[in-house]
């Protein structure tokens, strides 16, 4: 998904750059289509995330209330899982923030739109 999302990103950021004749009310169309799949891959991961957050404070409260040393690999595994996925739900998070940018910039090649200063 990663490799998926950068090359995207890039694509359209080529697109934006390039001085040529474009039907832009296709292309933003076409953008807003991959704007709802990366949106709805961002939810799903922001519940899965969630999840395992919960289940590893669960845990940890846990092994803190009975002393339980058999939960500790169960601990560790949780925070395996938790790291990467906090990792991959920045990253679907700023990359879809970045194509709602990037389609202000599409529209404001058709017509006068929105649009904020950095």
């Amino acid at each position: 998904m990663k490799k998926r999302i950068l090359a995207y990103l890039e694509y359209v950021d080529n697109i934006l750059k390039d001085e040529k004749e474009r039907d832009w009310d296709k292309e933003i169309e076409r953008h807003l289509n991959q704007i709802s799949f990366f949106s709805h891959e961002r939810l799903v991961h922001l519940l899965v995330f969630i999840l395992v957050a919960i289940a590893t404070v669960i845990t940890i409260l846990d092994f803190v209330n009975c002393g339980e040393l058999m939960l500790i690999p169960l601990i560790i595994l949780f925070f395996v899982l938790l790291i990467p996925y906090c990792a991959h739900y920045y990253l679907l998070e700023n990359s879809v923030q970045k194509m709602y940018e990037q389609y202000d910039l599409m529209v404001n090649k058709k017509e006068s739109y929105f649009k904020i200063e950095k």
